[in-house]
């Protein structure tokens, strides 16, 4: 694994903190200093020595709490940042208000020959259900095109609808819903991009200065969140310019990876562009940029019923939900790929989409000869109990995004209704993969929920929506340690970034300072703790209160 250039940087001393090194001790505890020195980016020494030696710049940090810098395993940088100049419809109360929303965008922007919005909340409607009515109230005239939280979801209207040519008599794809009313007539809600890919592939070109500007947002959101490097989950081939153009335009500060879509029905013709994204990549982007990675999307998502199941679901007897791939295509296209040197990186949800990848991983290692992979498989939601211990025995990486590990509307609205109560009771286990010594990154799937990773840390160390609501599945709880641990040297290791995800001599110097210990506040209030300064390669990103 090759290590990211980093450039001078005036010396540094962040001192009078307590230091969280990441580095556990034998005794399990995680070792701890008071001062950090920093030179040309890269940590040069801890504590009395650090003190030791002059500084051209010294942080007095009055007690605050100074860690490595967060990593996010699992982001979405230019869909979150593109969400913020569409029309706004995350925040509504129910479809009403949304369409209301979207209305009012639309009347504001004349121009927009397509009216688009992220983000709506999929829970508000029965049985996630939205109908194009809704909308052609208050836009009757243009297309619209919604997409949910859950990024699986889009809500169109009719105008939409009838410029994809979806009508009485459709044709369902394989790989996604058409939901029908009785009818048989669209409702205006799509399921997987079988059913939505069409709609969008007739959406306008987001201008260049938009998408730069989308990533411009990201990285200032990143930097106040103490993040300096992400792993970017659906990049595909047209967007690796955008990101390329970026960087060159000064406009990101944090390092990512760029994992490339892998298309079900496509994949074979898409491995030459792999390998030419990579190549290009790390010729113009500066080490700060990489795309080494490739996306599959084992399955959809239980809340629409498309996540892939052992056993059907509850509320539909007859499903077992919507596998993308079928398993013997989805060993060859991983094995394909990791003969290239790509690390896989699968979208699993159910436990016979999480069977499927961690199949498809086994069988390509198997085939092709041995090496140091970093495979992941993201969200790991549903894991049946036989299959729990081969992510350890596998030396796959469990990515969880934790602020999903909570008793919300996801839950009680979409996730029990179809699962019943035992399979939702064993969702998101992070403790017991811990314990069963896999390794576990964290992420945030920004902008289906917040990609601050304070929040996850609450919800994974708490389980907990509110403080005086009981803790869901609370054997699954974490410590603080471990919470911190998975956000900095579990995605560092995913990341492949060995001198990173912690702060020791040699390390980078990927700092982030809060202003109070985590592991010292009551524990509903984490999210709460500002981020004083973030750090990347030793040069400040962010500056706080």
């Amino acid at each position: 694994m090759t290590a990211e250039p980093v450039a001078k940087t005036p010396n540094l001393r962040i001192e009078n903190c307590t230091v969280w090194t990441g580095q556990r001790l034998p005794s399990g505890a995680y070792a701890t200093s008071d001062a950090v020195l920093v030179r040309n980016g890269r940590v040069a020494a801890l504590g009395a020595t650090a003190r030791a030696f002059a500084a051209d710049e010294v942080v007095d940090a009055s007690g605050a709490f100074l860690a490595p810098a967060f990593g996010d395993g699992h982001v979405h940088a230019l869909f979150g940042g593109l969400e913020q100049q569409l029309a706004p419809v995350r925040d509504a109360a129910n479809p009403q208000e949304i369409a209301a929303s979207v209305g009012r965008w639309a009347r504001e922007h004349p121009e927009a020959t397509w009216v688009r919005g992220e983000g709506f909340d999929h829970t508000l409607a029965p049985g996630g259900i939205f109908y194009a009515s809704w909308l052609d109230e208050q836009v009757p005239d243009r297309p619209v095109v919604l997409r949910a939280t859950d990024y699986h979801t889009v809500w169109v209207n009719s105008e939409a609808l009838r410029r994809a040519g979806y009508g009485v008599g459709v044709l369902q794809p394989h790989d996604g819903e058409i939901v029908l009313d009785d009818a048989g007539a669209p409702t205006g809600t799509l399921r997987e991009w079988g059913a939505w890919r069409p709609v969008y592939e007739l959406l306008p070109e987001v201008p260049r200065a938009s998408r730069i500007a989308a990533l411009q947002y990201a990285s200032d959101c990143f930097a106040s969140a103490g993040l300096t490097w992400v792993q970017d989950a659906w990049v595909e081939e047209t967007e690796v310019s955008t990101w390329l153009e970026a960087y060159q335009a000064g406009a990101l500060d944090f390092g990512a990876d760029l994992a490339l879509w892998c298309d079900p029905n496509n994949w074979r013709n898409q491995l030459a562009g792999f390998r030419h994204s990579r190549e290009r990549v790390a010729a113009e982007g500066g080490g700060q940029l990489t795309a080494g990675t490739i996306k599959f999307f084992a399955d959809g998502v239980v809340e629409s019923g498309t996540a892939a199941m052992l056993e059907p679901y509850c509320d539909c007897p007859h499903s077992k939900g919507l596998p993308n791939w079928e398993p013997s295509e989805l060993i060859e296209a991983v094995t394909a790929i990791d003969a290239l040197g790509f690390t896989a990186h699968i979208h699993a949800i159910g436990d016979a989409g999480v069977r499927n990848a961690l199949d498809a991983m086994e069988a390509a290692g198997l085939r092709n000869p041995t090496r140091d992979r970093r495979w992941v498989i993201a969200h790991t939601q549903l894991v049946d109990q036989a299959d729990l211990s081969r992510f350890a025995e596998l030396g796959i990486i469990g990515n969880f995004e934790p602020y999903w590990s909570k008793w919300d509307a996801w839950q009680y609205e979409l996730s029990e209704p179809r699962l019943g109560t035992e399979r939702t009771n064993r969702q998101f286990q992070t403790a017991t993969l811990l314990k069963a010594g896999a390794p576990v990154s964290f992420g945030s799937d920004w902008p289906v929920t917040t990609y601050a990773p304070l929040d996850g840390i609450q919800v994974a160390v708490t389980r907990q929506i509110t403080a005086d609501a009981p803790a869901w599945v609370p054997q699954e709880c974490i410590s603080v340690d471990e919470a911190l641990s998975c956000y900095t040297t579990g995605v560092a290791f995913q990341a492949g970034r060995d001198d990173a995800g912690v702060i020791r001599p040699g390390a980078i110097a990927d700092l982030v300072l809060l202003g109070a210990d985590p592991r010292q506040v009551a524990p509903m209030t984490i999210d709460a703790i500002p981020v004083i300064g973030t750090w990347r390669a030793g040069r400040r990103t962010f500056t706080g209160r």
